[in-house]
């Protein structure tokens, strides 16, 4: 069975862990944190190795077979750059969850983590180091960029793009050939009619864009 490392050791990274393990697809070699000491215990599944300077000299030494980011949505540069950085030299894991549906038809990057319940149709494209949480359901020939989070039971339709670096926030949905910018937020419970082109904050039903305190008083 291969080993698993993980880059982050905090609630992302250990709900990747219990189902890489649970799941039978990987044991868990450790995590790397440039925040927690070395020998740091994680929940149960291991330590913290190092610091992601450790990485690259951990899998030369043969620490860990694969790897994946498990930072979140509110670091997206690090999820970025910590990809970028390791994956031209470690081999990167695929974790898909056993109950998940994905179709032998979609395109699925390096790097993708989809949790239990997720269903990908037809021609759905997932690019490099996405994470779908619990339950996303994604309609045919959809495609969701590189380094994007989509939060539990969001809803997209089919002819959906999701640019690079965003965040779909729990339950909401995106009707058919709605495309979204990259570094696009969307509010948990939203409703997505048409696109968005603007990088930032959106959410209702139907979505607006978020207005901070100076602009309110502005009005």
């Amino acid at each position: 069975m291969k080993r698993l490392a993980i880059v982050g050791s905090n609630d992302l990274a250990q709900l990747i862990a219990h189902h890489a393990v649970t799941g039978g697809q990987y044991t868990i070699a450790g995590f790397f944190d440039n925040k927690k000491p070395a020998g740091t215990p994680v929940a149960g599944f291991g330590s913290v190795a190092g610091t992601a300077e450790q990485v690259e000299p951990l899998f030369q030494a043969g620490f860990f077979d694969e790897l994946l980011i498990g930072v979140g949505y509110t670091q997206f540069d690090f999820r970025k750059a910590a990809f970028d950085r390791f994956s031209a030299r470690v081999p990167m894991a695929t974790l898909i969850h056993r109950s998940a549906y994905v179709d032998p038809s979609c395109a699925i990057g390096r790097g993708v983590v989809v949790l239990p319940g997720c269903v990908l149709d037809m021609g759905v494209a997932l690019e490099d180091n996405v994470l779908l949480n619990t339950a996303v359901s994604i309609s045919h020939h959809s495609t969701v960029k590189a380094h994007s989070f989509v939060a539990p039971r969001v809803s997209i339709a089919g002819y959906v793009t999701v640019g690079s670096l965003c965040f779909i926030g729990i339950g909401a949905t995106i009707i058919d050939n709605v495309d979204l910018c990259e570094r696009a937020t969307i509010g948990g419970g939203s409703l997505v009619l048409k696109d968005v082109t603007e990088p930032g904050v959106y959410y209702g039903h139907p979505i607006k864009p978020k207005r901070n305190h100076n602009n309110e008083n502005a009005q």
